[in-house]
């Protein structure tokens, strides 16, 4: 017994350690630069190994969000409205197709729900970039980041997909039944009984699909590439990074940064108590 308790001991003592190493890992780059977002661009310069600012200023802030040339105000706000309507398609679509698949009968259900789960085994990758651009270009979409939201609204996020239906299989079928004898169609079902008992998996593709969507800088830098004035922040910070003026604006590039990490902390925050719940919905049923 005594030696059991030592050695559960031991490995809950190997295993804190083993958090700790990971969390200073993880943390200790926001922390950099959260606090050189406080220092001026010569003390960044000149001392990059000191890690707490010498004097705490808030002018990067305020130079980087009112700044002409790199207007943070601005790009934070198109990044807020894309990624918001990139999350309401997602969610839409996803529990939408999930709950179709789930509950529907139709024919061929089995070869569509076949094809769809095949196409989570195939990457196309940066392939389909060139056809989707000139399909876009097409309908005149190719130059603004409407044309990525039109693009979402005609793509089904598989797993997204699979989640929901998940879910939904775990309730049961008398649910439906109940509200049908009341009078509700398949659609009102949907809307009225399974989408409100849906809000933990939809939290939890609400916060990877928010987090996507923020962080997301290929497809925007393309759709942006003429029309800096609808630049995202990722974007605008990485076309800052690579210009000339970059050495000279890292204090800038910092603030930016920072500004960047709150909404998708503030989104962890508000829906963290949903998101254990909404990655484990319908593991005991699928």
């Amino acid at each position: 017994m005594h030696s059991v308790k030592k050695t559960n001991f031991i490995t809950g003592i190997f295993t804190y350690l083993v958090f700790i190493c990971v969390t200073v890992v993880v943390v200790f780059p926001l922390l950099y630069v959260i606090l050189s977002s406080f220092k001026s661009n010569m003390e960044i310069m000149a001392y990059p190994d000191r890690y707490f600012p010498k004097e705490f200023t808030f002018d990067n802030y305020i130079q980087a969000w009112n700044s002409d040339s790199f207007n943070v105000g601005r790009m934070f706000f198109n990044s807020l409205w894309f990624t918001c309507c990139m999350v309401f398609v997602t969610l839409l679509t996803s529990s939408i197709s999930g709950y179709v698949f789930a509950r529907g009968e139709f024919k061929l259900k089995k070869v569509f729900f076949a094809i769809f789960s095949a196409l989570m085994f195939m990457s196309l990758g940066s392939i389909t970039i060139y056809p989707k651009f000139e399909v876009l270009s097409m309908l005149g979409l190719n130059k603004s980041l409407w044309g990525l939201i039109v693009m979402q609204c005609f793509g089904i996020p598989v797993v997204n997909m699979y989640m929901v239906r998940s879910f939904v299989n775990t309730l049961p079928k008398e649910l439906d039944e109940a509200a049908r004898i009341d009078g509700c169609s398949f659609t009102g079902i949907f809307f009225r009984i399974i989408l409100p008992l849906l809000k933990p998996t939809l939290a939890t593709l609400a916060i990877l699909s928010f987090q996507q969507s923020w962080n997301s800088y290929l497809m925007p830098t393309l759709f942006t590439m003429s029309r800096p004035d609808q630049q995202t922040l990722i974007v605008g910070i990485i076309a800052l990074k690579n210009s000339g003026e970059g050495a000279a604006a890292w204090n800038l590039m910092f603030a930016a940064t920072s500004i960047a990490l709150v909404p998708v902390l503030v989104v962890y925050a508000i829906f963290s108590r949903y998101f254990t719940a909404g990655i484990t919905a319908g593991a005991v049923k699928g």
